[in-house]
């Protein structure tokens, strides 16, 4: 064989490989992983990452608590029923974002093809990396060993010819794994699934489909466009498109997060300005620490309320100047708030939300002539180096120390 046949198989194989060069990487329990780095005596153990409040949901579980039935956004009081014997352990948004932005340095070191979902996973475009790093599968091995070498927590990794078809095998290769659907099983594959596994279909869709005798994604597949779109609208020929693998989307790069912020649910629904001024002096501090942890700045601030019948409503501000200071964001959030006037009924939920976000490298951040904005930002950046070393509750704004409700009584197990 010449050495023109050998170069021809060779572009020949990297055309294959490339026909599966999309992955969808995913970390495993995210925030319990990343928790019990420091706390080894739990593994193994049942663990919940939230806030033991009746009111808040579970944020992160470990396989164990899910064997339970413990879902993330399930209402604590529901995980802690079913789950009596799990620890909980407060989350530290802080340190997440943190690990997080390491684990989106070692994707973006493999290709500048990464898409983040959200914090914990992302997908990939490696085909411009299999002459540098190997086949699709070597590189999600690749990933998959410096992810728990550098960071000591596991992923999952989807490889496929589309980001639809990736998605579904990193959920299906959970925890742990790695699976590969070559773009010649795609089709055989998806048709072994249940209805539910295609996106779009929730359980009020899949009772709709169930009800015309479709169960599976083959059952999909098999029934014509005009009859789907007749009980599903739109959503009909899109489900058709993905059960025979159509989904031509490309790995767009995202860098900048959209926004950021934090909210609250009350234990009790309130009317009292004072609880609801100090939630929302919390809740600024609670954003700004994580805009400043992200390197970002925003030039939006936003104020959400519900209500005890569970509306919502919603008002935002541009600011003169973009801001990462909890003392500047409540201050806007304040005016938000007084902004409503008379609320009609006691409020169930605040929150605060930091938008149209920018790299604070590439701000000139212009504070007023009043020395006091340059001041309250510097006080808070030492907070934040108080607190990456002796914890996020070691200084607080003394406002903050005194509770003007009792805490709830933490339900047993809690760590």
């Amino acid at each position: 064989m010449g050495p023109d046949q050998d170069k021809d198989q060779f572009e020949a194989r990297l055309r294959d490989l490339r026909r599966s060069s999309i992955l969808h990487v995913d970390m495993d329990a995210f925030f319990v992983s990343v928790e019990l780095r420091g706390r080894p005596e739990l593994r193994g153990r049942a663990v919940i990452v939230g806030y033991p409040a009746d009111r808040s949901v579970v944020l992160s579980a470990s396989y164990e608590a899910r064997a339970f039935g413990v879902r993330s956004a399930m209402p604590m009081v529901v995980a802690h029923r079913i789950c009596p014997q799990a620890i909980i352990i407060e989350p530290r948004h802080k340190l997440y974002y943190e690990v997080s932005g390491q684990l989106m340095s070692i994707f973006e070191s493999i290709t500048e093809l990464v898409e983040p979902l959200s914090v914990d996973e992302a997908f990939l475009d490696v085909g411009g990396a299999i002459r540098r790093l190997g086949s699709p599968q070597e590189i999600g091995e690749l990933i998959r060993r410096r992810v728990a070498r550098e960071l000591g927590i596991t992923a999952s990794v989807g490889i496929a010819a589309s980001k639809f078809v990736a998605k579904i095998a990193s959920t299906r290769c959970k925890p742990d794994g790695l699976l590969l659907i070559r773009p010649e099983q795609t089709v055989p594959y998806l048709h072994s699934l249940p209805v539910n596994a295609l996106w779009g279909v929730g359980a009020k869709t899949a009772e709709v489909l169930a009800r015309m005798g479709i169960r599976t994604v083959a059952d999909v597949a098999a029934t014509p466009v005009a009859s789907l779109k007749k009980v599903l609208g739109a959503t009909g020929e899109h489900v058709h498109r993905l059960s025979w693998g159509i989904d031509p989307r490309l790995v767009t790069p995202v860098r900048l997060e959209k926004s950021i912020g934090a909210e609250e649910t009350f234990a009790v629904d309130t009317a009292d300005d004072v609880m609801l001024h100090r939630e929302l002096l919390r809740l600024s501090h609670r954003t700004a620490e994580r805009l400043r942890a992200s390197g970002m700045v925003a030039r939006t601030v936003a104020l959400k309320l519900r209500y005890a019948d569970f509306s919502t409503v919603t008002r935002s501000r541009t600011v003169h100047t973009p801001v990462d200071s909890a003392q500047l964001i409540y201050a806007v959030a304040i005016q938000l708030l007084e902004s409503l006037g008379n609320r009609p009924m006691t409020v169930r939920l605040v929150g605060v939300r930091a938008e149209q976000l920018e790299s604070e490298a590439q701000t000139s951040l212009q504070l007023s002539l009043d020395r006091r904005d340059d001041n309250w930002r510097a006080a808070e950046q030492a907070l934040d180096k108080v607190a990456s070393k002796f914890g996020s509750k070691s200084v607080l704004p003394a406002r903050l120390l005194d509770p003007v409700t009792p805490p709830a009584k933490p339900p047993p197990g809690r760590a």
